[in-house]
């Protein structure tokens, strides 16, 4: 059997690939990028129809090349998608689309690896797993299959028109559900949204996008997450030219709030007492960020229009006075679930022990501790913004300078050479 030999493999041809991609290119590093769809497939087929960009063009992109459309606007997904195409033609990135990795495993007795794909062998020194964090959806285990109720992921999900006559519930309150229920809602649906612990931080504040209020208070850059809130959601659109999230805007359009979702029994679901305590909690978020964009503006002596109407909150909807903690899903005519609840990621191909009992990867700044493994691509990879466009970007740099390094160890004392077609 023949063996491909190369120094690096990187697996997924998405955002983190193409910026491993780059920045291997720019050490001389002899790589492929293998990708078992299209480049940037994600966006394309595991996206809802209307999705835009939570950031602004200008800001939600890679140093090396703009996006053709208004830098203050906010991308669709197919423009996201055709932007990391373009990208890769660019940077001439080794791409090989259609190629599905099945195995890694480190060699016996030797350096590197050996990758077994749909498409042959490759033997590689260094693994870069590129395939980010939204791999596997997460849908809680509240609801049985068999209720008569439509159940999907937002990964599923791609327009109104796909789900059957009937009100919805969408549980989750970050990006991905604020988005659908309100598309939801704009279609002529009934509305319920289950809202959990969030951020929300404000779309704009004093003339400024908030991505570039977390850029100047350096909050992108945040090593860590408070211990216990790795996982809050962020609560930002980009929908409709960008506004920011108000869950008392939404519940006063019609959309109906419940805390989160518990249980399931006999048709009923039941939520937590938790709303109040929820939009609480996401307005504290608000206004710390607005007192530090005021506290920086004051400090720095900028001149940028004040803006006192924003620290303005509504009075609590009757859905948080009085909370509904039960839903009757027959006698509200909820046919369908949408479950915004995020992912977990796969890694069930790699077989080396760089895993915790839960199957997250253990690693320092994307670096493992197996020799020759690397993950891009992770949330606080390096920083906050480490899962975003912009932050992978860096963080494949950091990698991609690790790489370089040692193998210029290894050069010096020849173990660089290999023999790919040796049999394991």
């Amino acid at each position: 059997m023949s063996i491909e030999s190369t120094d690096t493999v990187v697996v997924g041809g998405g955002q983190a690939g193409l910026a491993m991609s780059e920045h291997l290119s720019s050490h001389g590093v002899p790589h492929v990028v293998l990708e078992r769809g299209r480049v940037a497939e994600r966006w394309r087929s595991a996206r809802w129809d209307s999705l835009v960009t939570n950031g602004p063009a200008w800001h939600d992109r890679f140093p090396g090349l703009a996006f053709d459309s208004d830098p203050d606007g906010f991308p669709s997904k197919e423009e996201v998608a055709d932007y990391f195409v373009a990208y890769a033609q660019q940077i001439e990135a080794p791409v090989r689309c259609g190629v599905e990795v099945r195995e890694v495993r480190h060699h016996t007795g030797r350096l590197g690896f050996r990758v077994d794909t749909s498409n042959g062998m490759f033997d590689a020194r260094s693994i870069v797993a590129a395939t980010g964090p939204f791999q596997q959806p997460v849908i809680p285990p509240v609801v049985p299959d068999d209720a008569e109720v439509m159940q999907l992921h937002s990964m599923s999900y791609r327009n109104p028109q796909q789900l059957p006559d009937g009100a919805v519930l969408v549980v989750g309150a970050g990006s991905s559900g604020v988005q659908i229920a309100d598309e939801l809602l704009r279609s002529g649906r009934r509305v319920f949204l289950s809202v959990g612990p969030h951020d929300r931080p404000p779309r704009s504040y004093r003339g400024q996008d908030y991505v570039w209020w977390l850029g100047v208070l350096q909050k992108w850059d945040a090593p860590a997450a408070e211990p216990g809130l790795e996982h809050v959601t962020i609560s930002v659109s980009g929908a409709h030219g960008g506004h920011t999230v108000d869950f008392r805007h939404m519940a006063a359009e019609g959309i109906a709030l419940v805390g989160m979702t518990q249980s399931f029994d006999n048709g009923v679901l039941r939520f937590a007492p938790d709303l109040g305590d929820n939009l609480a909690r996401g307005d504290a978020n608000y206004l710390s960020v607005l007192d530090e964009a005021d506290a920086y503006i004051a400090r720095n002596g900028l001149d940028l229009p004040a803006e006192p109407e924003a620290r303005i909150i509504g009075p609590d909807p009757g859905w948080v006075t009085d909370p509904v903690l039960e839903l009757d899903l027959h006698e509200h005519d909820v046919t369908s679930i949408i479950w915004a609840t995020g992912y977990r990621v796969d890694y069930s191909w790699l077989k080396v022990d760089s895993f915790d009992e839960t199957g997250r990867p253990v690693h320092h700044r994307g670096i493992s501790a197996v020799p020759g493994i690397y993950f891009l691509g992770l949330p606080w990879q390096t920083r906050r913004g480490s899962s975003f466009i912009f932050g992978v970007w860096q963080d494949a740099k950091l990698l991609a300078d690790h790489i370089a390094s040692q193998n210029s160890y290894l050069t010096r004392v020849g173990a660089a050479q290999r023999s790919p077609q040796a049999q394991e």
